[in-house]
């Protein structure tokens, strides 16, 4: 089994500060990708900010400049410092992993419980 534990989401206001850690655990071989998507009520998943399996990183336009990706490759964590935040970010936000459990396995897209981000205005 794997998990991924996402933590630190809440209220903040407009201009405010947050920092979302996720952490993969169980059986895991290697971890090929991993970063955080977002949902607002209404609208589709969206991808917010990610590492490549080549260890790039890339973000929505809409959040550059502003998020700041980041991870721990030995605690299997990855974080998201998230600045000058907007109401219009105001999301759950999920964190994801390609993850393959053996080194025979196939690599799968492994989802968090998801944590809300509140921002007010």
């Amino acid at each position: 089994q794997v998990q991924l534990v996402e933590s630190g989401g809440g209220l903040v206001q407009a201009g405010g500060s947050l920092r979302l850690s996720c952490a993969a655990s169980g059986s895991i071989f290697i971890i090929n990708a991993m970063g955080w998507h977002r949902q607002a009520p209404g609208k589709q998943r969206e991808l917010v900010a990610g590492f490549t399996s080549g260890g790039s990183t890339n973000y929505a336009d809409s959040v550059k400049g502003r998020f700041t990706i980041s991870r721990d490759n030995a605690k299997n964590t990855v974080y998201l410092q998230m600045n000058s935040l907007k109401p219009e970010d105001t999301a759950v936000y999920y964190c994801n992993a390609l993850i393959k459990k053996t080194a025979w396995d196939v690599l799968y897209n492994h989802w968090g419980q998801g944590t809300q981000v509140t921002v007010s205005s």
